[in-house]
């Protein structure tokens, strides 16, 4: 069970980045995936999920009308699509599976991968 999360790097503030997480098959067997993300002395932050079967979305309010989640089955990806970048977006973004909640519980959600920073100069 493996989690890929690439596409982070440097932007200007008010510039976009995509962010892609490709899971293992029985990774994507599960309920849902989800984007988190945290930056150093803060708590982790839920970012944004999306249910494999229909493809329900969630949003935290800080991210909602500037970033879209989406996920490709057929490649087993999830992605990112960030616009209206902030200097306060700037993180270490981690993408994670649940088998059985999209909520925004970082607990709940068992299969992680690894961390791609994202850094919004302002």
């Amino acid at each position: 069970v493996q989690l890929q999360a690439s596409g982070g790097g440097l932007v200007q503030a008010g510039g976009s980045l995509n962010l892609s997480c490709a899971a293992s098959t029985r990774t994507f067997s599960g309920f849902a995936m989800g984007w988190f993300r945290q930056t150093p002395g803060k708590e982790r932050e839920f970012v944004a999920s999306i249910t494999w079967s229909d493809a329900r979305t969630y949003y935290a309010g800080s991210v909602k009308g500037r970033f879209t989640i989406s996920r490709d089955n057929s490649k087993n990806t999830m992605y990112l699509q960030m616009t209206s970048l902030k200097p306060e977006d700037t993180a270490v973004y981690t993408c994670a599976s649940s088998r059985t909640t999209s909520a925004g519980v970082w607990s709940m959600y068992s299969y992680r991968g690894q961390g791609t920073l994202v850094t919004v100069s302002s």
